[in-house]
């Protein structure tokens, strides 16, 4: 079996009972992964975003770089278990408050598709909250989809521009 690299995303804006704030989470959250979906090569700063959608709490926002046996069906049915244990529920309002999102951004493997599940992320291109953290451990990375390395994506979504005249 050959091994798998992964650039997920993890984002937090609830309180978790036992892990404390949003921050925390995101810390216990990375620090789960790299104890039990394999190995944790590199970790971004966690760092707070506005919120997106209707929920009005900040977010603490970080990405890392998984490399793990398991193939992409099998990494997003465990980041979901792994949310569901953090108190996560897939059901009623898109974006809500949340104590842990996990989202499988990139993998070396290219572009991967099924109903459920999407390689690249199909929304990391417009999100600063992503591609912020992802440029800062992974500059290099490639999107398989458009051949710009991460810190390229990240430079066009953030860049100024000019007033209209």
């Amino acid at each position: 079996m050959s091994a798998h690299t992964y650039l997920l995303a993890l984002g937090s804006n609830q309180r978790h009972p036992h892990f404390g704030t949003p921050r925390k989470v995101v810390q216990t959250a990375m620090d789960l992964l790299d104890e039990t979906l394999g190995t944790v090569r590199v970790r971004s700063p966690i760092i707070q975003t506005p919120p997106v959608g209707p929920s009005l709490r900040r977010y603490a926002n970080a990405a890392l770089i998984l490399d793990t046996m398991l193939p992409p069906p099998g990494l997003l049915h465990c980041l979901q278990e792994t949310e569901a244990a953090f108190g996560r529920e897939r059901r009623g309002q898109r974006w809500r408050a949340r104590p842990l999102d996990l989202d499988i951004v990139l993998w070396n493997g290219g572009e991967f598709s099924l109903p459920q599940l999407q390689i690249p992320h199909p929304l990391f291109r417009e999100r600063d909250f992503v591609l912020g953290p992802a440029a800062a451990i992974a500059p290099g990375w490639r999107d398989p989809a458009t051949g710009l390395t991460l810190k390229h994506l990240h430079a066009r979504l953030t860049r100024n521009r000019l007033a209209p005249r």
